[in-house]
Order: structure tokens, then C-alpha cells, then sequence
């Protein structure tokens, strides 16, 4: 850890800085309205802003800061046999493949994909899009882009997207018997439409808008984006909420019991949230105030971790949001081979291909380091361990 200005706490704790991504931190932070920061033990290079940081600002928010998938998070979903005598872990164990398909069939996956209509959707879901979407017309807006979001929110709702996101069954490795789901995705083309939108017209360039060009939370821009930045939060908790309900649903159909869920935790970890007069923006980073609870993904091999915030000031109440790149997707897929990923996955059950590559365990930094990096932020509740893996 390293405090590096006399004139505001700034904390690295990356677990291997590079100059790119300690150069990006630096030009974040030296700005006059960010009144303290800190990058967190996954740290790499992004644009703008390096993932895993945390910069908190006054009276401004910064669109590049938060990112194109604005609400990007995960949710941890406990699922349980109504029949308490049931192995659920051995019945999924048995009926992978045929979960692995049928999964696939309810969540539309891969860049793009999405629902042909708004038909499929759980009832609860529509409700609450409903009612976050009268939120957000009673606050200052663009009314393009909120005709925009009428007409293609509802499709994107219980989609997963590409990249880094992923669906993922696994049982506790402690206890051997509970099943779990987690899910890491955000608010899709949603949360790109006003990312970029707002990238362009607080930068006021068509061409170079990824640069760090606040807005003041008093100007009508300010206001309009700030208006869309909650709503494309509560719109990717809401998605990842309706993902559940479809692969539950999903391995009703396949197994033939009745099952229930119990949420744990459904958190995002792109976002700026006023706080106390401040806006916390969080690029890659996961909230964790004292008792707070969230989910740090590694990678496919070594699962999730669940986890409660101990409220610690020098990490600004937060930690990684995951084990953080060891190598670039451009740089995995070069160097990797999909027999390798094979091999270091030998017990999950999911698609190993092209695309999916840059997502072997060894494309990213050594997950136990990153969680004894940030021992005094969050402690550790429960490992999940893989058994059914959905990466595109």
C-alpha cells in the first residue's frame, strides 16, 4: 500500500502495476475535484481510468470514469431442492450437459443477442422495469434516449452479452452440498447507448470522446446523465435478477424437482454513487462497507468467492471486483491453445472454443494473492467451486 500525495489519500494496492495502468491512475487522480483514491489488488490497464479503481470526486461525475457497461456486477443466487433429501449437487453433477443446452435455449448469449420480444419476461421483472423506468421520466432526460430505452430495454432484459460476462453453477467447497449460482453481466446495450452518448458530449468530440471530461452534477447535462447512470444501474441488477429466474426455471425442466432460490448478494462494480456529498466512481471495483456483501469472480477453474466488507477507510470501502487480466484478450487468445484450457478445467462442464479462450485460468492473476492483497477489506464467507460454466 502506498499513500503517494500529501494532499489527498491516494492507496495502490495493485498486486503487479504496470507504468500504463499506474500512469492512467495518476491522471485520474491528479485532478482537482477527485478528493481521494485507490486501485484495487486486480488492477490493469482500461481506458481513461484503469479497471480497479476507485475515485471519488466532488460536485462532478465522469462518464469515461464509469465505463460503457454501466451496472456491470454480479449476483450470487443459493438454489435449493424443496426436498431437503435430495443431492442436488450429484443430480446436477448427472444432468450437466442437458443443463448446459437447455440454459443456452433461455438466455440469449454473445455480442448482440437478445430476446425476439418482451413476451418471455418474468412478470416481476416487467413490474419493477416499469416502475424504474417512471423514475427516470420524472427526472431531467433526453427524450431520444429515452425513446431509445422504450423501445429496446425490454429485449435486452435476462441476456448475458459478451466479453467477461458469464452464468456459472458451483457448489460450496466447504460444505460439498450447496448449489449455487453466479452471474456476472450489466445493462447491455442500454448502459453503451448512454455511456457513449455522454462520453461524446462532455468531451464535445464525434471522434476522441474517451477521455476524462467531468460534468458538473449542477449542469443540465450533469442532471440528465446522472438521471440515466441510475437508471442503467437498476436496470443491470434487474437483468442479472431476470437471468436467474430463467436458468432456475431451466433446471426445473431438466431435473423435474422444484427448487427455490435465495439471493445473497447482487451488487454492481461500475458505477459512481453519491455518498456523503461524493461521488464514488467504481471502474471495476466492488462496493464493501462494514457487513456489506459481494462477489469476486476469479476465473473459470477457481470459481467465486462470497464475500462481507469490513469497512476499511484505506480501500475507500471497496475491493476487486475479480482476479483482474493477467494477459490481454488479444494476448491470451495468441498464446493459448484451447487444449490448454482444456486441461485446466478438467471438472466443468461448459463450451471451450475460439472464442471463450481469453478466458483460461492462466489469462488472469492468481486469485489467492488478490484476496490475501485485500484481507483487510473484505473477509471471505464462501468459495464457490464450478461445476457448469455458460462464457462467450
Amino acid at each position: 500500500m502506498t499513500n503517494t500525495s500529501k494532499t489527498k489519500p491516494i492507496y495502490n494496492y495493485s498486486l503487479s502495476p504496470d507504468k500504463e495502468t499506474e500512469a492512467q491512475f495518476k491522471a485520474c487522480y491528479s485532478e482537482p475535484f477527485v478528493t481521494a483514491a485507490a486501485l484495487m489488488p486486480d488492477a490493469h490497464r482500461g481506458y481513461v481510468a484503469p479497471i480497479g479503481a476507485v475515485l471519488i470526486t466532488k460536485e462532478f461525475v465522469v462518464p469515461a470514469w464509469v465505463g460503457y457497461d454501466i451496472g456491470c456486477g454480479v449476483i450470487a443466487v443459493k438454489i435449493s431442492a424443496k426436498n431437503k433429501s435430495t443431492n442436488l449437487i450429484k443430480l446436477v453433477k448427472s444432468k450437466s450437459k442437458a443443463i448446459l443446452s437447455e440454459v443456452k435455449k433461455a438466455v440469449p448469449m454473445g455480442l448482440g443477442e437478445k430476446n425476439k420480444d418482451s413476451s418471455s419476461l418474468n412478470e416481476k421483472t416487467m413490474s419493477t422495469f416499469k416502475k424504474i423506468l417512471s423514475s427516470l421520466e420524472s427526472k431531467e432526460h433526453d427524450k431520444s434516449v429515452l425513446q431509445h430505452i422504450k423501445q429496446v430495454a425490454p429485449r435486452h432484459l435476462g441476456s448475458l452479452g459478451a466479453g467477461n460476462h458469464f452464468i456459472s453453477l458451483g457448489f460450496d467447497e466447504k460444505t460439498e452440498k450447496e448449489l449455487w449460482l453466479v452471474i456476472h453481466s450489466g445493462s447491455r446495450g442500454i448502459g453503451h447507448e448512454v455511456a457513449k452518448r455522454y462520453m461524446i458530449k462532455s468531451s464535445g468530440s464525434q471522434k476522441e470522446y474517451e477521455k476524462t471530461a467531468p460534468l458538473s452534477d449542477k449542469s443540465q447535462m450533469g442532471k440528465e446523465y446522472l438521471a440515466l447512470l441510475q437508471f442503467g444501474l437498476d436496470f443491470a441488477l434487474l437483468n442479472r435478477l431476470e437471468m436467474s429466474y430463467r436458468v432456475l426455471d431451466s433446471l426445473e425442466k431438466v431435473l423435474k424437482i422444484p427448487l427455490k432460490s435465495t439471493l445473497y448478494a447482487n451488487k454492481t462494480h461500475n458505477h459512481a454513487i453519491l455518498e456523503k456529498g461524493r461521488y464514488i466512481h467504481r471502474k471495476g471495483a466492488t462496493p464493501a462497507k462494514k457487513g456489506e456483501r459481494g462477489v469476486i469472480p476469479a476465473n473459470m477453474r477457481d470459481g467465486s468467492y462470497l464475500v462481507e466488507g469490513l469497512g476499511s477507510s484505506k480501500f475507500l470501502n471497496s475491493s476487486s471486483h475479480g482476479a483482474g487480466r493477467a494477459m490481454s484478450r488479444k494476448e491470451a487468445r495468441n498464446k493459448l491453445t484451447i487444449a490448454q484450457f482444456k486441461a485446466l478445467v478438467p471438472n466443468v462442464t461448459a463450451d471451450f472454443n475460439e472464442e471463450n479462450l481469453d478466458e483460461s485460468p492462466i489469462a488472469y492473476k492468481p486469485i489467492k494473492e488478490v484476496m490475501e492483497k485485500q484481507k483487510t477489506s473484505v473477509s471471505t464467507k464462501k468459495h464457490i467451486i464450478p461445476l457448469i460454466n455458460w462464457q462467450t
